[in-house]
């Protein structure tokens, strides 16, 4: 018996024709592949010409101001600069507003990328500070403005994005007429059932306002408009200021300063030299003071740190050290520490050696200690510098004799003017060492030696405010003297013991930190 297959077999196709009907009865094709009539795709359409800009000679030079290196802003990288650059100049081409733009005032590429970045800081803040109240009503019957109107300068906004709409306006809903009249009758019912324990009050707080003369609005305090000026992020360039007043009142800043409002650099040199001439002549310390802050600011906006901002500080601090305001001194010092650093001149060692005799003063041992370890050899080396060192190991020992008797005799540059401020202090602490040692008394004249005063005089009127007269400690002679002997004078130091041992403790006990650095 022939064995059969479990297939049928198919003859192989040698072409793309269908198979006739003998091989596959189910199956009868009307016509083969090769009958069919292939015809041609449509060719695409051809590509549209590309316009070629012609840039006018006001935007060539835009773009060359832009790339100029004193132009250029440290933390804008280059890309960040061009790709600004391009969607500028690509915006203009399409509006059509290459001629028409003021290509000479339009901000830089890097300027607008420096708003765009305060303009993003402010609104974080803004809304971080504010909380819930970030979104704020309009007062009832006012014009709903753009909220970028609040916040930049129409100047630096590029033409072909102003727009007198109303931006987001037509996106929000506001409580119509009938419901805010709900909403504040629904308030008052609400402070009506608080009872008559806060009608006191209101009485009280609408006194207040008629005997002051506020009359302030009804409106309450979540529909009231807080105009906030964004502050002036130092960091986020300097300002070039075009200023040419040589006095300027200084004014604290609350907003970002105004080219001009603030003198650059070489109205700066001039305004110094004016004003210390002026300071020379009549000795106006508050005026004085007033139109070095205004420099400060100045240069601080600015950011110009070099030799003449160094002569600024320095001198300003001079001033403030002569007239005693070291609150003023400290904030130049601090200042001057840091230009110091950049080696950009000025009398260092100067003002290092009154550092330390400011911290003798304020008894900061901890920043004595963080100077002796940073100071430098060559340092040590300067005059200046070695007595400020001496004078805080006379006044740690307790060397009273080195530090009143010789090191305040000798005090180079302006260091007497610091030194006048500890040394009350120290006298009476070397008066309490004394009246401890010797007994029974002490003559004027060796006390004016060991205590530094000038005259005999000058010291038995110190002694006279310290208490020492009515405490009885203060001998006359028996015999009448002329003024030339009171050297013969005594201090009863046994009477006077315990009135100075208690103005020491009194005296070591608090010290005035104004400014502190």
């Amino acid at each position: 018996m022939a064995a059969t297959t479990a297939y049928t077999s198919v003859a192989a196709r040698r072409a793309f024709n269908r198979p006739d009907g003998s091989s596959n009865g189910s199956y009868s094709p009307s016509s083969s592949l090769s009958s069919h009539t292939v015809h041609p795709s449509t060719p695409p359409p051809p590509a549209p010409v590309v316009k070629k800009v012609e840039w006018p000679q006001p935007v060539r030079d835009y773009v060359f101001r832009s790339f100029q290196p004193e132009n250029l802003i440290a933390d804008i990288s280059n890309d960040d600069m061009q790709a600004m650059l391009k969607k500028t100049l690509s915006a203009a081409a399409e509006n059509g507003q290459l001629d028409t733009i003021d290509w000479a005032t339009l901000p830089l590429p890097q300027q607008l990328i420096q708003q765009e970045r305060a303009i993003a800081s402010w609104n974080t803040q803004s809304y971080e500070n504010n909380g819930w109240n970030a979104v704020e009503q309009p007062d009832s019957g006012s014009k709903k403005r753009k909220y970028g109107n609040d916040v930049t300068d129409d100047a630096s906004i590029p033409p072909w994005e102003r727009d007198d709409s109303n931006g987001f306006g037509d996106r929000v809903t506001y409580a119509s007429k009938g419901q805010q009249s709900k909403i504040e009758k629904r308030i008052k019912k609400q402070q009506d059932a608080l009872g008559k324990g806060t009608s006191k009050f209101q009485a009280q707080a609408e006194k207040r306002k008629q005997r002051f003369g506020a009359h302030l609005e009804d409106t309450p305090p979540w529909n009231a408009r807080r105009e906030v000026t964004p502050p002036h992020d130092l960091n986020s360039g300097p300002v070039i200021g075009t200023c040419q007043r040589l006095e300027k009142q200084y004014f604290r800043l609350n907003g970002a300063p105004k080219p001009e409002e603030v003198r650059p650099l070489d109205v700066l040199e001039k305004a110094f030299d004016h004003i210390k001439k002026k300071w020379t002549q009549d000795g106006n310390y508050v005026y004085t003071c007033d139109q070095f802050k205004s420099m400060r600011q100045d240069l601080t906006v600015q950011h110009i740190k070099n030799e003449f901002t160094v002569k600024v500080y320095e001198l300003h601090a001079r001033i403030a050290l002569e007239m005693g305001d070291l609150g003023e001194y400290n904030q130049c010092q601090t200042q001057l520490r840091a230009l110091y650093s950049l080696k950009l001149g000025g009398h260092p060692a100067e003002f290092l050696a009154y550092r330390i005799l400011y911290f003798v003063h304020t008894c900061n041992r901890i920043a004595l200690n963080d100077i002796l370890a940073e100071i430098t050899p060559e340092l040590r080396q300067e005059e200046c510098v070695k007595h400020a060192l001496a004078v805080r190991s006379a006044q740690a020992s307790g060397n009273y004799h080195k530090l009143l008797a010789h090191l305040y005799q000798s005090v180079p540059n302006m260091g007497a003017y610091l030194m006048d401020m500890f040394v009350p202090r120290e006298r009476i602490a070397a008066l309490a060492t004394i009246c401890k040692a010797y007994k029974p008394n002490v003559s004027i004249q060796f006390l004016a030696e060991e205590l530094g005063f000038d005259t005999y005089e000058a010291t038995i009127e110190f002694l006279d405010n310290a208490g020492a007269g009515q405490a009885g400690a203060l001998v006359r002679p028996v015999q009448p003297l002329d003024e030339k002997e009171l050297g013969q004078w005594k201090l009863d130091t046994g009477k006077a013991l315990p009135l100075f041992q208690a103005a020491r403790a009194s005296a070591f006990k608090s010290v005035d930190i104004k400014g502190q650095i």
